[in-house]
């Protein structure tokens, strides 16, 4: 199953956006639409889907949850840090190793404590983004039947096409009625066995 990355996928769309509004619009003729081939761009609907955009507004919701939590830690981190700088040499030697390896232990646990809540959040994104291909499925299938298609390619994989043989449109409509939203979801521990 494919899995998105909001932050770099994004990125990617709006630069993607920019390039294209630098180049003036061409106006393209097609040819007549290949009857059995359809076109999907499964991951635009995803994104423009309302559930999709819930998952994306909920994950950013998160990412500042964890950031806030974060920001403590690295206050005072860089607090000590300094207090540590000024101190200098009228501190003894063994207390300042003392304070620095106490500073680099926190350090450790604080980066430490930020490399758990990114997995959290990598794992907590990719069951969601399951969950919205989970539901387009079924979507995905009975559209597939209703137009006849012999085969589905992939929008990102296709230049150009006859936009009457993309069913993305019909997708998403569908998409929007029967799943509007996914349930509320919280950050999610990764399980153990793929931590490792």
């Amino acid at each position: 199953m494919k899995t998105l990355a909001f932050g770099a996928f994004a990125l990617t769309v709006l630069t993607a956006g920019a390039a294209s509004a630098q180049t003036p619009q061409q106006q393209i003729t097609h040819g007549a639409p290949v009857p059995g081939v359809c076109v999907l761009n499964l991951e635009g609907v995803i994104r423009t889907s309302t559930a999709g955009q819930g998952v994306a507004t909920r994950m950013q919701a998160l990412q500042q949850e964890v950031a806030t939590e974060l920001a403590p830690y690295q206050t005072a981190i860089e607090q000590e840090d300094a207090a540590l700088l000024q101190a200098g040499a009228s501190l003894p030697a063994d207390q300042r190793q003392q304070r620095a390896q106490a500073l680099q232990a926190r350090y450790s646990e604080y980066q430490q404590l930020g490399q758990t809540r990114e997995r959290e959040l990598q794992y907590t994104a990719s069951l969601q983004q399951r969950a919205l291909f989970t539901a387009a499925d079924p979507i995905i299938a009975s559209i597939y039947q209703s137009r006849n298609c012999s085969i589905l390619l992939d929008r990102s994989n296709v230049y150009l096409t006859n936009p009457g043989m993309d069913i993305s449109e019909a997708v998403l409509q569908q998409l929007n009625s029967q799943v509007p939203s996914l349930p509320n979801f919280n950050r999610t521990p990764v399980p153990v066995q793929q931590q490792q």
